[in-house]
């Protein structure tokens, strides 16, 4: 795979107790002037999202991809996936506020496989998602949960 470069820019008027934000992917311009607030980062999101939203988003996607990879790769491609990923900032001690958890729930639907080989597919997914390898080398715990329908 080719070296990936991607860019994101991101605006902040205000102070941070009553400021607002926007985020607009400049590479694709696939969004523009997503909203984000520190209201929607620790309460309700309000139609507003949050640099933990967004990160879920791309740790989903990325890891949608990694699963489709591997599964494809051994002759079994899925019919259909869908994840979602749970992000968890905390408090940790002498650090602030961190990223300490993400939790990947994995429902697929690959026809023909079995399950062995989609825990097989899943568990390699997990190990070469650079999203996943990037939060394990932070510090964050990276959960799986996997199910499979559709298979023999």
């Amino acid at each position: 795979m080719p070296r990936i470069v991607r860019e994101a820019d991101a605006t902040w008027d205000g102070n941070l107790a009553r400021g607002t934000g926007a985020v607009s992917a400049a590479t694709s311009s696939a969004f523009a002037e997503l909203g984000f607030t520190l209201a929607a980062r620790i309460g309700a999101p309000g139609g507003k999202t949050s640099p933990e939203e967004l990160l879920a988003a791309a740790h989903a996607g990325c890891f949608t991809m990694s699963v489709a990879g591997e599964l494809t790769g051994a002759g079994q491609p899925p019919g259909r996936l869908d994840v979602r990923c749970r992000i968890t900032m905390d408090e940790v001690e002498g650090q602030g506020h961190q990223i300490v958890h993400s939790a990947l729930d994995v429902r697929a639907d690959v026809p023909g496989a079995d399950a062995a080989a989609f825990a097989k597919a899943v568990e390699a997914a997990d190990q070469g998602c650079p999203f996943s390898t990037l939060l394990r080398a932070a510090g964050a715990r990276v959960e799986v949960q996997a199910t499979m329908q559709g298979g023999v």
